[in-house]
Parts: C-alpha cells; sequence; structure tokens
C-alpha cells in the first residue's frame, strides 16, 4: 500500500525518506482532497484493472522509462531535471513496474507532501499541480507512462502560475471539482 507524509524542510539528499519529526501521514481520502493526486495499486499478475482505468480514462499511448544508472543516459542530469519543481499541461501517469521512488506533491497550502511509490503503484497526477520525482535510496524504477494521444512531455518549472492549466488546477480544487474514481 502506498505511503504519503508531509516532508521536512532538508533540502539534504533527496533520496531519503524526509520524515517530519514526528512523522505526519497522509491518507489517500486527504492526499485527494488536498491535491487531486489519484492513486490506485494494480496487481502486476492481473492487469485488467489497468485495462479499464486505461479505456475509461483515454490513455492511448505507452512507452516505458527505466531510470537507473546503468540505463538512463545523463543520469545525473536528468535526477536533477526531474526533482526541479514543476508541472505539466496534461496529467502524468506513471505504472511501476519494478523499484521504487517518491513522487513530491504541493498540497493546497504549498506544503510538500511526499508519496512513495512502489511496485504495482499507478499515481495519477493531475495537470497544473507543482510536483517533482526523484528515487529512493534503491536508485532504480522502472515505469510505464501513459498519455492521452501523443505524448506531451514538457516541464514548466516554477513559476508558473500564470499558465491556464495552472490557474485551472487551482479553480477546481478550490471548488472540489475533482472526481475521486473508483474502479
Amino acid at each position: 500500500m502506498v505511503k504519503a507524509w508531509f516532508m521536512d524542510n532538508n533540502p539534504e539528499n533527496p533520496c531519503t525518506e524526509h520524515h517530519k519529526t514526528p512523522p505526519e501521514y497522509v491518507s489517500l481520502d486527504d492526499l485527494f482532497e488536498s491535491t487531486a493526486v489519484e492513486y490506485f495499486y494494480i496487481n502486476p499478475d492481473d492487469r485488467s484493472k489497468l485495462d479499464i482505468i486505461r479505456k475509461e480514462r483515454g490513455y492511448s499511448y505507452e512507452d516505458e522509462i527505466n531510470c537507473s544508472e546503468g540505463c538512463l543516459p545523463n543520469f545525473e542530469e536528468k535526477l536533477k531535471m526531474f526533482y526541479q519543481e514543476h508541472l505539466h499541461t496534461d496529467e502524468e501517469i506513471r505504472y511501476v513496474l519494478e523499484g521504487s521512488g517518491y513522487f513530491d506533491v504541493r498540497d493546497r497550502n504549498d506544503k510538500w507532501i511526499r508519496i512513495q511509490v512502489n511496485r504495482g503503484d499507478l499515481i495519477i497526477i493531475p495537470s497544473g499541480i507543482y510536483h517533482r520525482f526523484t528515487l529512493d535510496t534503491t536508485r532504480f524504477i522502472r515505469t510505464k507512462r501513459y498519455f492521452v494521444g501523443e505524448p506531451v512531455w514538457v516541464a514548466h518549472n516554477r513559476p508558473a502560475d500564470e499558465m491556464e492549466s495552472r490557474r485551472e488546477y487551482l479553480q477546481k480544487l478550490e471548488n472540489k471539482q475533482f472526481t475521486q474514481k473508483i474502479y
């Protein structure tokens, strides 16, 4: 089961857990309520639930990324880029095939929530939310990336508050217009 918690403010080694003292965990319901991030566990041995989600949400394109020192060109540069706070104009959808890592997202009060993802976890990060990604201390993750139509993966580093996707995200979050799907 996925774990999420509020992060401490220590800027050192992003690959560690960064719990506050004492730890402040965030339930999946609170995570959705404060960020609109959706999480699903998909059994790696039975991906029929994933097929249903893909069809219902229109994810027509997929690829795979292996984020490890031996497989990702310019590994250290890419990790720094992934960890830079940014947003996208489309959802970011990742299904973890192997390994583990952290997605950090800003909640409605602009506080960081760290979400640990492992094999079988599917995370859907809405467009317009500030977020970042890093590996954990294992320094390996292999994921499927899903897109509606042709892949668009452009990161807009913070500040990007003037962007339409950011304004729409904040308005929908404020007006509780996101709907949490149950599969």
